[in-house]
């Protein structure tokens, strides 16, 4: 059985936030920073990082929101949707670019310092807002692998991209209303010839699609057609 465990992570300019560790039951493997949805780091989140820590990964999920509320793990129903805007809202406008990349650098360094780390390589994966996190760590800091799912605003953020060195999977639906085709076209236009770069696109499905704790949003079918080329690209570039 794989094991769970808070941490505490410190903050590049004081101060510490949690982060929720799952082992898996070898008891060590490669790492992975899990960045969560707007929903906070609640049932889904930790149930992606039991998948993973099933494959083998040492999964950390800070709390990305803890500069504005700690602590955030909200239901997928239409209310708690609200307020979930609200928090990233306040996430977007109170927490400057640079302090959120310095938390998200903070957490990939406070995991690869773990014992359980092997060889301290750690790469990084998110949904949604965690998504584009990912991306944005990606491009400033050096994980040894990204997956983003459908991370909305990537499309503006390309200039950012001079630095994206490490292996990156991209994952988007084709009916997203927060993500138009055009943005995927464009990043598909500005990294898609790279070699370290790979862009799949579930054309009939949504928003946050590989959720299945949200009906409003889950597609199981462009989820069971995703998570295997996640698992696969992490095989291939984690181990």
């Amino acid at each position: 059985m794989t094991t769970t465990r808070e941490e505490s992570i410190a903050a590049p300019d004081g101060g510490t936030f949690a982060g929720h560790l799952t082992v898996p039951d070898g008891g060590s493997g490669p790492g992975l920073v899990l960045l969560q949805e707007i929903f906070g780091v609640g049932d889904f989140i930790k149930a992606k990082a039991a998948d993973l820590a099933a494959l083998g990964y040492v999964v950390l999920c800070p709390d990305v929101f803890w500069r504005v509320e700690p602590g955030i793990a909200l239901p997928h129903d239409e209310d708690a949707l609200q307020a979930a805007f609200g928090y990233v809202t306040r996430y977007s406008t109170e927490v400057d670019d640079d302090t959120k990349l310095a938390d998200l650098g903070a957490a990939l360094a406070h995991l690869r310092s773990l014992p359980e780390v092997e060889g301290h390589q750690a790469g990084v994966i998110g949904y949604c807002l965690g998504g584009t996190l990912a991306f944005s760590l990606a491009c400033h800091d050096e994980p040894d692998a990204c997956v983003s799912y459908y991370g909305s605003g990537i499309a503006d953020r390309l200039s950012e991209c001079e630095n994206l060195t490490c292996p990156t999977l991209f994952h988007f639906g084709g009916n997203d209303p927060y993500i138009p085709n055009e943005q995927v076209d464009a990043i598909r236009a500005h990294l898609g010839e790279r070699p370290n770069i790979e862009i799949h696109v579930q054309h009939q499905a949504g928003h946050a699609f590989e959720n299945y704790f949200a009906p409003q949003f889950h597609d199981a079918n462009a989820a069971a057609a995703s998570w295997p080329l996640t698992v696969e690209f992490l095989q291939r570039t984690l181990h």
